[in-house]
């Protein structure tokens, strides 16, 4: 374990005891800070509350709550208490809520008042509804403080194989499933980010997170990873591009994660002013989407900095690869697996590739490799190894790494001749026309070498003769009069027939999830 770590909120107890008087929180929305000592006493307290209520060692205590004060003291108290924390966003909705907690059954829900589908769905499974944890000074002076003889080990146990966060993702089932992540395995995580240069975080940064913290990015990779280095978090109830150049200013940010989407809305701020905003910047990652180069290339153009690009997924803890990987950032790449992680490419039934190329027979007439454009040919499914991995799926950790340790995911993508990993597409999104494969990211990089095109998602439609077809959702830059025509004909000279939208679509803006992915399920309909 990292460090002699073994237990998550120990990153909270080493911060409190090194710099008891540093600011760990800064709660924007509702103008309070909370020094490491103060979120420290205010877990304790938190703590204490969840144990008189019942909460036992690995119990459950779902948080569903908004980015702020409340939400990170009620994650380390219940840490500190020895719960799994499943963090829940707060504008879930009822059928969300019944099902995640119909399956983990809390012991405990936290959240703000007047929740009432949260009322009713806790309620449907058994659990006590508690507000959220006291504001400030009152949590803060309660609590034990940093050194107390009621530490971290002491309350909660030795952490290692145990379940802290349970966090549910769709993936590609459709249906919210829960992903057991161990205190071992976060530990893990944040000790490989922790080893690149520049390191993403350092005790003298203040972090921004707009991201929403219920999502594992911002949680682990974002929050969690403040907390390892004992640096500031500065918390953002909601992302807003235009009041962001000032706000960078009066904290001092000097670090940002963020998804491509936020990126992409910050380019609609006046340059100047973006400019200026980021000026004490001194790095921007991105993850939870593909970042389009042409974004990545005008917000360079912007404020002289690169967006640093990484991939990860809520089974690994999250962070996989980084461009910060091999010393550069590369626009479309995903860079190269973090220190400790291994990553290869496999076939459907879990083959490195190199094994089942050799079972093909090559040059058969059809081959979908035929006509494949501008990929790479030896795309496969990215499977990963590490310390970092999830202990399955809840409740028994079905579907976990093998006995050897890897796990295959549903995304698939092909390393260039850097080592560098690029990805295509999730298996969920894969189209099938006539028999062979559309990855939906090939004919969106494609869309998006028009200069009129500001964005474009693709989609499967079912179509009677072909099975499947292909619909392009598209936003048009400001001012253009891009036609349906126009797309057609740019995509007739680019990709095969059988890749080319049949469908397209325009609007305003595409919809998104509150993680900033695009949210497909929704195209059908536009």
């Amino acid at each position: 374990m990292p460090q002699g770590l073994t237990h998550v909120y120990a990153l909270v107890e080493r911060a409190a005891a090194n710099g008891p008087d540093h600011p760990a929180l800064v709660d924007v929305t509702a103008g309070t800070t909370l020094t490491w000592e103060d979120l420290h006493a205010a877990a304790g307290a938190e703590a204490e509350r969840l144990r008189a209520a019942g909460v036992t060692p690995g119990d459950r205590v779902a948080v569903v709550l908004p980015n702020g004060e409340a939400f990170g003291v009620a994650l380390f108290g219940a840490l500190r208490a020895g719960a799994v924390v499943v963090p829940i966003g707060p504008r879930a909705v009822a059928r969300e809520l019944e099902i995640i907690l119909g399956d983990a059954t809390p012991r405990v829900v936290v959240a703000g008042p007047g929740e009432s589908a949260v009322a009713a769905a806790a309620a449907g499974a058994g659990a006590q509804v508690l507000p959220p944890p006291p504001s400030g000074e009152g949590a803060a002076a309660t609590g034990p403080r940093a050194g107390s003889a009621d530490g971290a080990r002491e309350a909660s146990g030795d952490g290692g194989e145990a379940i802290a966060l349970l966090v549910y993702t769709s993936g590609t089932t459709g249906r919210p499933r829960g992903v057991r992540l161990s205190h071992r395995a976060l530990l893990a995580n944040r000790a490989q980010l922790a080893s690149l240069r520049p390191s993403p975080v350092t005790p003298t940064d203040r972090v921004l997170l707009a991201l929403p913290l219920f999502h594992v990015f911002g949680l682990a990779a974002g929050l969690l990873q403040v907390a390892w280095a004992g640096a500031t978090v500065v918390l953002t109830e909601r992302f807003d591009a235009d009041a962001m150049p000032d706000l960078l200013i009066r904290q001092r940010v000097s670090a940002i994660a963020g998804v491509p989407s936020m990126y992409r809305a910050l380019l609609d701020v006046p340059a100047e002013q973006l400019r200026a905003g980021f000026a004490g910047v001194r790095i921007c990652t991105s993850g939870g989407a593909p970042l389009p180069p042409k974004w990545f290339a005008a917000f360079h153009d912007a404020t002289g900095l690169d967006i640093v690009e990484g991939y990860g997924l809520s089974e690994a803890g999250p962070v996989v690869t980084s461009n910060q990987v091999g010393g550069a950032a590369r626009p479309g790449s995903v860079g190269r697996p973090l220190p400790g992680v291994e990553l290869c490419l496999v076939d459907a039934v879990g083959r490195p590739l190199a094994d089942s190329r050799d079972d093909e027979d090559e040059g058969e007439e059809g081959d979908v490799a035929d006509v494949y454009t501008d990929l790479a040919d030896d795309t496969g499914l990215v499977a990963v190894r590490g310390p970092n991995l999830f202990s399955g799926y809840w409740p028994d950790g079905e579907g976990g790494p093998d006995a050897e340790g890897w796990f295959r995911t549903a995304d698939v993508g092909y390393l260039d001749g850097n080592g560098d990993l690029h990805l295509v597409d999730r298996t969920s999104d894969l189209v099938i026309v006539n028999g062979f494969n559309v990855y939906p990211r090939e004919v969106e990089q494609v869309l998006a070498e028009l200069a009129e095109v500001a964005e474009a998602a693709v989609i499967g439609i079912p179509d009677d003769r072909t099975g499947a077809a292909v619909k392009a959702v598209v936003v048009r830059t400001p001012g253009s009069d891009l036609t349906e025509e126009q797309v057609n004909e740019h995509c007739a000279v680019r990709l095969a027939r059988f890749k080319r939208p049949t469908t397209v679509a325009f609007v305003d803006e595409l919809p998104r999830t509150p993680t900033g992915k695009i949210a497909r399920r929704t195209l059908a309909e536009v």
